[in-house]
């Protein structure tokens, strides 16, 4: 009898990847699973929602608070060729305005050298699962999440899944489900913010879609704040003149505590081509008590592209398409035009479902081509974006001719990333 409840229980359990991403089975029983769908899985195909859980535009990022006692220490390691200083790619979009096609075999995106990030992300959190989601865009004939066979063997969608486990958020990715872009809402670091900060500071070339954010002005009392002193104990009054002092008079202000510093509102994304590296050989040693350590990999011909988004864009996301599958892609001959992307057989489609992606999160309003919100472009803000991710696709692909990249970049650990930022 218990061999018989052991298999019909493994019979219904769903095997998901490993917290690492890689191919070592996890065993989730199905009443698991099904507490794992309702509460803090979410799936979409073409921007619908098929799991009862909160969509990409719930607002549930508003609704996560970080955790205290969260930083990030950098160590800049390997940046030889890598320019130290980052340049504006803007003109990549707008220095063709007769020809209105997207460079994607302009040298400025040839990847001559790499730069090695050892960030140490401390945090204060207990083990929890991720609130991931996944999305499954309409461009395919089939659009169902469902995987086939060869789908259900492949690990390539797990890439990701270091960043998150070791920082204390176990993502849970079943086999069963195939999706373009996995994302995550929660549970929310400080730690996210800074480290996405970093990353596009240390960017070779960004193309900024939105203007950049104010600086916070610093948190002044109000004349109305008293400094408490503590007098001396011989001044100190004797119990029955404290019995016979009046009141305070209405008119005198109480003292009153400083206002807390309001957290940061999440209005811009940055997405990027990143590589994933343990920092000792092996991933479990990337996970230590309260401590994230990772090495991440910028490459110097891969723009970073900063768009505004709407509260409720999730916190991380990645494509599941690791660079070892970007390199396979073929790239048209010729420069191709924004518009008809979707003619250029797989490296369209790739594009494509990016911005049907991003078209969820993109708060339209905001966005601002030309980089200088005084000198508005041309350029629609929609095209602007469909042309910027083109270059960066088209960037990711031709890092493969690179020697620098194939010699420091694991292939399976890297792809196209995003983060929210301030």
């Amino acid at each position: 009898m218990t061999g018989y409840e052991s298999l019909r229980a493994a019979g219904t359990a769903v095997v998901c990847l490993s917290p690492w991403g890689d191919s070592s089975p996890l065993m989730l029983p199905c009443i698991r699973f099904r507490d794992l769908a309702v509460h803090t899985v979410i799936a979409a195909t073409g921007g619908m929602a098929v799991v009862a859980a909160p969509v990409v535009f719930g607002g549930i990022g508003a609704e996560v608070f970080g955790m205290f006692g969260d930083t990030l220490l950098v160590e800049l390691g390997l940046h030889a060729g890598f320019e130290l200083t980052t340049a504006a790619a803007n003109d990549l979009l707008i220095e063709s305005p007769i020809k209105h096609a997207i460079p994607i075999h302009s040298k400025r995106l040839d990847t001559t050298g790499v730069k090695i990030l050892l960030i140490t992300l401390k945090y204060k959190m207990t083990m929890t699962d991720a609130a991931l989601g996944f999305y499954r865009s309409s461009v395919h004939k089939d659009s169902s999440l469902f995987a086939t066979v060869k789908d259900y063997l492949a690990v390539e969608k797990g890439w990701f899944s270091p960043y998150l486990f070791a920082s204390g958020r176990r993502p849970i990715i079943p086999r069963t489900m195939k999706p373009d872009i996995v994302f995550c809402h929660g549970p929310f670091l400080e730690g996210d913010y800074r480290l996405g900060q970093t990353l596009l500071a240390e960017s070779a070339m960004v193309i900024a879609l939105c203007s950049p954010p104010p600086p916070t002005p610093p948190v002044t009392p109000p004349e109305s704040h008293k400094t408490l002193a503590i007098p001396k104990l011989s001044s100190m009054p004797s119990l029955s003149n404290l019995m016979r002092s009046r009141p305070p008079s209405p008119s005198e202000p109480e003292p009153t505590l400083a206002p807390v510093p309001a957290p940061p509102t999440p209005r811009r994304m940055v997405i990027l081509c990143v590589g994933l590296k343990p920092h000792r050989t092996l991933w479990t040693t990337s996970a230590r008590p309260s401590e994230s350590v990772i090495n991440y990999i910028l490459l110097n011909g891969c723009p970073a592209i900063v768009v505004p988004v709407k509260v409720g864009a999730p916190l991380v996301a990645w494509d599941a398409l690791t660079l070892e599958e970007l390199w396979k892609v073929p790239l048209p001959a010729d420069d191709v035009d924004a518009e008809t992307t979707a003619a250029q057989g797989k490296f369209g489609g790739i594009v494509n479902v990016f911005f049907e992606y991003l078209d969820m999160c993109v708060d339209w309003d905001r966005v601002v081509v030309s980089g200088d919100p005084e000198k508005p472009a041309e350029m629609d803000g929609r095209k602007a974006l469909k042309s910027a991710l083109g270059l960066l696709v088209a960037a990711a692909i031709r890092s493969g001719a690179s020697k620098e990249v194939k010699k420091e970049v694991d292939k399976e650990r890297s792809g196209i990333a995003m983060w929210r930022i301030p």
